[in-house]
């Protein structure tokens, strides 16, 4: 394995990875067929490999975070929301361990070899007890002082948008290689508000894949038309409850009936913004961006792991794409 040369110094800019989205989208979108020499399947570890190569070769970060779901279904929004993620769980742990989440076996077996070798390439894996991926990507992108790319599937993750702050998704619904750049713009273009309604827009509509009911009887066209009215959610509610406030009678109906949820879901829905997380920007350093960040940061452990795992091809392309 032959190791770059470090890099030239970059402009400043945060890489968020919502990294299982594209570890499962990696799963799912390379053939089984890429195994290991002992025929254990890697299609998922060589997969988001070349995900975070074309990204980081494209996109040229400084500082760049595979964040990870400690708990990808916290306990207090269960308890605010039961049905959230329902469908998802594989098995119940009793106690204070996560749920078990419906994984493929063949997937399982290769999220420790994903750990390993994000550790031995020296990039930052951060996650936060009793919270998502989608709650560390959102305090990280919060104030950062630089700007930020988060890289996800997950249309929540929308409500960081924020053009001012120079924050944006790389939304990969269609595949990393054709993701689109998603600014305020796109979101109002797409539903009819800014990103900083999305989070209202999506309580009203409600998640299937979330186990988010939404609002009984209101789509995306009747949230959009609701949040232009009256702003936010919390202004939607007054008028519902105000006979004063002109609104159909029908609408006015289905928003009240749905108080108890709307009393809930908003803190469900909303991405928490401050977790402490125990790292500083330096902490976040691409492999080679400065000399306390070697590229990689354990060349004797990757190199064992690139030959135990035969992912040769595309480690080097990962150090390739920090040394432009």
């Amino acid at each position: 394995m032959t190791i770059p040369p470090d890099p030239a110094p970059r402009q400043q800019r945060l890489l968020l990875l919502d990294t299982a989205s594209l570890y499962f989208r990696a799963f799912f979108g390379v053939p089984d067929t890429i195994t290991a020499p002992d025929g254990t399947p890697v299609n998922a570890v060589r997969g988001l490999l070349d995900f975070i190569a074309r990204l980081a070769s494209e996109y040229q970060p400084t500082h760049l975070v595979c964040c990870w779901d400690d708990d990808w279904r916290p306990q207090w929004r269960v308890d605010l929301v039961p049905s959230y993620k329902q469908h998802r769980v594989e098995e119940v742990v009793p106690g204070a361990a996560p749920d078990v989440e419906v994984v493929p076996d063949p997937l399982e077996v290769q999220i420790p070899v994903i750990l390993a070798v994000l550790e031995a390439l020296g990039l930052a894996v951060v996650g936060a007890p009793e919270a998502e991926a989608d709650d560390v990507i959102g305090t990280l992108a919060t104030d950062a002082g630089m700007p930020v790319d988060i890289v996800t599937g997950d249309r929540d993750l929308f409500q960081l948008v924020d053009d001012d702050a120079e924050v944006r998704v790389l939304y990969t619904a269609r595949g990393v290689g054709k993701h689109e750049k998603v600014t305020d713009a796109v979101v109002l273009e797409k539903y009819g508000v800014h990103a900083n309604q999305y989070a209202d827009f999506a309580t009203m509509r409600g998640d299937a894949s979330d186990g988010l009911p939404g609002v009984a009887g209101v789509g995306d066209k009747t949230a959009s038309s609701l949040l232009s009215a009256h702003g936010d959610l919390a202004r939607i509610r007054a008028a519902a409850a105000d006979p004063s406030v002109a609104m159909a009678a029908g609408l006015r109906s289905k928003i009240n009936a749905a108080s108890d949820y709307l009393d809930v879901a908003p803190e469900v829905v909303a991405v928490r913004r401050h977790l402490d997380l125990g790292v500083g920007l330096a902490d976040l350093v691409v492999p080679g961006g400065d000399e306390d960040h070697p590229l990689p940061r354990a060349p004797e452990s990757l190199v064992e792991l690139v030959d135990r795992w035969g992912l040769d091809s595309s480690v080097q392309r990962v150090l390739a794409a920090f040394t432009r």
